[in-house]
């Protein structure tokens, strides 16, 4: 009786996997060996879909970021006033704790960059791409309707993103002294000053 062959997961279980290994095991673990264990194939097949570790966890982190990105598109098409769309915004983008499992993944793909070719620079310039324009749409509705300070939104945005960057590796690299909902204060106190105190326009 000839043995049937088995099929190999889909894709998108095989990237779910490793982001589910980097949750619970940390980045170190993720070899392919290991991950095939995981879902029933060998490293040789691994490597035949994903060609090295490094197109692995850029795809992973590309599948990462379409769920988040699907869960920002949720929050800032809310009907809801800006400076709320903002900070949920903020804190979707800020890491949840020390070693988060998507920050952890991000800070090794860009680490990575130094040497990838350009298609793989297009495809992490397109990740961040998206948090930009998203940001940007965002402060020029506020603007419009009055609920923030006019504002060059473009640059606005890169200046805020850039902090956000910054607090975030401190967040998830566990850098002492600095926790998420400290990051997340400075945050709202640097919008306050910058685009207008919501509290004290309404008052």
């Amino acid at each position: 009786m000839t043995r049937s062959r088995q099929a190999a997961p889909p894709r998108e279980d095989v990237l779910a996997a490793a982001m589910e290994m980097i949750a619970e095991r940390g980045l170190e673990k993720l070899t392919m060996a290991a991950l095939g264990r995981e879902v029933g194939m060998s490293s040789g097949h691994l490597l035949y879909y994903f060609r090295s570790k490094d197109e692995l966890l850029l795809r992973t982190l590309e599948w990462s970021e379409g769920r988040l990105g699907a869960e920002r598109g949720r929050l800032l098409s809310r009907d809801a006033p800006a400076r709320d769309r903002l900070d949920a915004y903020v804190d979707l983008y800020v890491p949840g704790g020390h070693r988060d499992p998507h920050w952890t993944l991000w800070l090794e793909v860009w680490n990575r960059s130094q040497n990838a070719d350009d298609d793989a620079r297009d495809r992490q310039a397109a990740i961040e791409g998206a948090w930009h324009r998203d940001l940007v749409a965002l402060l020029a509705e506020g603007a419009s309707r009055g609920e923030f300070r006019p504002v060059d939104a473009d640059r606005f945005a890169a200046r805020l993103r850039a902090l956000l960057d910054g607090f975030s590796i401190h967040v998830a690299i566990g850098l002492r002294g600095t926790d998420r909902e400290q990051v997340l204060r400075h945050v709202r106190e640097f919008l306050d000053d910058a685009l207008g105190d919501p509290a004290r326009a309404d008052g």
